[in-house]
C-alpha cells in the first residue's frame, strides 16, 4: 500500500448508521491525535451527509486530547439544508466523551465577483531541502534521543514540506512571527476535489501554533513546553491539488494569557488562493527546574 493510499484510506470513514461514522488514528509522535486528522475526518463525515455542496468554511474547537489507540466516533447533526447553503454541526466522540465539535457550511457552486491578495514571492521549492532529510540529519546528531523522540524524527510523512527559511526544532534564538513552507503529498491522490479539500483540512494544522512560538524563542521539542490546538477554522476560497505545490504561509499577531494566534494563507504555484485559516492555541512553558 502506498503512503498516500494510507492517507486516503484515513479519511475513509466507516459508515456505522444514519449520520454516524467511525475513524481510526494515525501516530504523528505527539502525545495525543493530531489535530488536523480530526478535523479533516469530521469534514468527511459532515460531508457525506451532503447531497449537493461543497465545504466552503469550517470552524472547530478541539475539547479534549484524543487517544490514538482507539477509534473516533463521529455523529453529524444535519442542521440545515437550504437551497444554496447547507450547514452540519459534527462532534467527535471517544470514551464517551467529545473530543471536538466542528460546524461545516457547504455551498453549491455559483457566479460571483472575484479578488485575492497577491502571493508573496518566495523561492520554489525545488530550491529548498526536505523537511524530513533536515530531521533525520538533527537525529543523526543526538547522543541518546529518547523513543518518542527517535519516532517523530524518523517517521515517514505524508507530505513532502520544505520551509522557506528551515529551523532547528531546537533552536531557541527569536525570531519575527511569520513562516512560509511548500507543501504536497508524496503521492497522486484521487482527482475528486471533495478529497483534496479535506487532506487540504489535514494538513492545514502544520503551521500555526509553531509560528506563534518564534518571537519568544521557544522551540517546538523543548521538553518543557506544553502546546495544544484550542479552535481552528478554514475558509476554502478554490479548488487545488494537494498533490501539486502549495505554499502555506503563516503569520502570528498576538500571543497572550498562554495562548497564541495565527493566521494562515494558501496559494497554488501560480500565485492563486486557494484557502485562508485561522487557529489559536495553547502554549504553556513549564516552570525552568531550580
Amino acid at each position: 500500500m502506498s503512503r498516500v493510499q494510507e492517507l486516503v484510506d484515513l479519511l475513509d470513514l466507516e459508515t456505522i448508521d444514519d449520520h454516524l461514522f467511525r475513524g481510526l488514528s494515525r501516530d504523528l509522535g505527539g502525545r495525543s491525535v493530531y489535530g488536523g486528522q480530526v478535523v479533516s475526518q469530521a469534514l468527511v463525515a459532515g460531508q457525506r451527509t451532503v447531497k449537493e455542496g461543497v465545504v466552503h468554511s469550517l470552524h472547530a474547537y478541539f475539547l479534549r486530547p484524543g487517544d490514538m489507540s482507539h477509534p473516533i466516533i463521529y455523529e453529524v447533526d444535519p442542521v440545515r439544508d437550504g437551497r444554496s447553503f447547507t450547514t452540519r454541526r459534527v462532534q467527535a466522540i471517544q470514551h464517551g466523551q467529545v473530543i471536538l465539535t466542528l460546524i461545516a457550511s457547504f455551498q453549491k457552486p455559483e457566479a460571483g465577483g472575484e479578488h485575492q491578495s497577491v502571493m508573496p514571492q518566495v523561492p520554489p521549492p525545488e530550491a529548498l531541502p526536505n523537511d524530513r532529510e533536515l530531521r533525520l540529519k538533527l537525529l543523526d546528531q543526538l547522543s541518546d534521543p529518547n523513543p518518542r523522540l527517535r519516532q517523530f524524527l524518523s517517521q515517514d510523512t505524508l507530505f513532502d514540506m520544505r520551509h522557506i527559511e528551515p529551523r532547528d526544532l531546537f533552536d531557541h534564538a527569536p525570531k519575527p512571527p511569520h513562516s512560509a513552507f511548500w507543501l504536497r503529498t508524496i503521492g497522486r491522490l484521487p482527482d475528486d476535489p471533495t478529497i483534496h479539500r479535506c487532506v487540504l483540512a489535514y494538513a492545514s494544522d502544520f503551521g500555526p501554533l509553531g509560528t506563534a512560538l518564534l518571537p519568544h524563542g521557544w522551540a517546538p521539542l523543548d521538553p518543557a513546553l506544553r502546546m495544544a490546538s484550542i479552535d481552528h477554522a478554514i475558509w476554502f476560497h478554490r479548488d487545488a491539488r494537494v498533490d501539486d505545490w502549495l505554499l502555506y504561509i503563516n503569520d502570528s499577531p498576538s500571543s497572550q494569557n498562554g495562548r497564541g494566534l495565527s493566521f494562515g494563507s494558501i496559494y497554488t504555484r501560480d500565485g492563486m488562493l486557494v484557502a485562508s485559516t485561522a487557529q489559536e492555541g495553547m502554549i504553556r512553558r513549564l516552570a525552568e527546574p531550580t
